[in-house]
């Protein structure tokens, strides 16, 4: 839709080893999908800091050697006026999470991944994620339980300015 601007979002992937920690979405959107931690960038905030304040308030947690991995934009065929930038970032956990009132989380090995239970496009970028690649790609849903079409390309590790 013409005009409309992308919601500006992270997502973090906190690990230990081979091991992540997803979050149960516990309400809102994406409510019932397991998905990494993050959210909306606040007004004044950059993307990293955004990243690091979801990944405290929805897990409790910090990471460290937080790392820039991709970029993601998503469309909605039945929701045309929300289009989402989300911006994957990396990270060592550092602390023990804890539940929030928004995700509930859990570990899983990433050859155990529960992608019944989370974003169809997950299965497409996390195998260039959990190789240490970066990517960057266009996911287009039809509805939000229905991916159409998308664009998935590795770009080279440099691509991100890992400041931002």
């Amino acid at each position: 839709m013409a005009g409309v601007q992308p919601k500006i979002c992270t997502l973090i992937l906190p690990h230990l080893g081979r091991t992540y920690l997803l979050g149960m979405k516990k309400r809102g959107f994406g409510e019932g999908k397991y998905n990494g931690f993050g959210g909306k960038v606040e007004k004044g905030e950059t993307i990293r800091a955004a990243a690091v304040r979801e990944l405290k308030e929805e897990a409790g947690i910090e990471a460290k050697d937080m790392t820039k991995k991709g970029f993601i934009h998503f469309t909605f065929e039945d929701t045309p006026d929300l289009i989402i930038d989300v911006h994957v970032y990396s990270g060592e956990i550092v602390g023990e999470p804890v539940e929030s009132d928004e995700m509930r989380p859990q570990y899983f090995h990433e050859k155990e991944f529960p992608f019944e239970k989370m974003w169809e496009d997950d299965r497409y970028w996390l195998p260039l994620f959990f190789q240490g690649k970066s990517f960057e790609g266009e996911f287009h849903f039809k509805t939000q339980s229905s991916l159409k079409r998308f664009h998935l390309r590795e770009v080279p590790s440099t691509y991100f300015d890992q400041n931002e």
